[in-house]
């Protein structure tokens, strides 16, 4: 494992988020494009990742999405973002989406934050259960059980891949109501 770098990690407002929609664009293409879901198929134009920022505003204005910014220095080199069902029976949970870090700082700590920062954000909206999805058997899964999570299952076909092939995904969880394995190693 590389050091870890050096990060601020802010909560981004629909403003700040217009600001920096060049710079996510640009990291959504290159991540989608090397092979990640993310809701896309490759090859990804930059105006539909454009388009795609673009349109969460408005739930970011409701307070149904907390999209996270990693900063290292002024560059924005990752994000993720935290939907926040508002349904009645829905309100103890949130589901993390769209979780992806600069190839280049891959593997120097980058994602962990982030992913600390989201459960953070998570309680203090009152949410103790986190839930993902994943393809199955890769990195990203591995990366996610080393923070706790587990397993709900798999489904067969859930995402399209860029030969319209169907992909499987895992779907994952993790209740954060309590200390968890992972929060207590990245408190010590």
């Amino acid at each position: 494992m590389r050091p870890t770098v050096h990060l601020c990690i802010q909560s981004l407002s629909s403003a700040a988020l217009v600001r920096v929609v060049p710079d996510l664009a640009a990291l959504l293409s290159d991540t989608v494009n090397r092979g990640a879901s993310l809701g896309f198929v490759p090859p990804i134009r930059s105006d539909d990742c454009r388009a795609y920022w673009e349109s969460l505003c408005t739930e970011i204005d409701a307070g149904q999405r907390v999209l996270l910014g990693a900063f290292h220095g002024d560059r924005i080199v990752g994000s993720g973002q935290l939907a926040l069902p508002p349904l009645p029976n829905a309100v103890h949970r949130a589901e993390v989406q769209k979780l992806f870090v600069d190839a280049a700082l891959q593997g120097q700590g980058v994602g962990r934050s982030l992913m600390a920062a989201l459960h953070g954000t998570a309680r203090r909206h009152g949410r103790s259960l986190v839930l993902l999805n994943t393809r199955p058997n890769g990195r990203a899964q591995r990366f996610y059980e080393d923070l706790g999570y587990r397993e709900a299952g798999v489904i067969p076909g859930y995402t399209l891949g860029s030969g319209h092939d169907r992909l499987d995904s895992a779907v994952m969880y993790q209740d954060i109501g309590g200390p968890s394995v992972w929060d207590a190693s990245m408190s010590g």
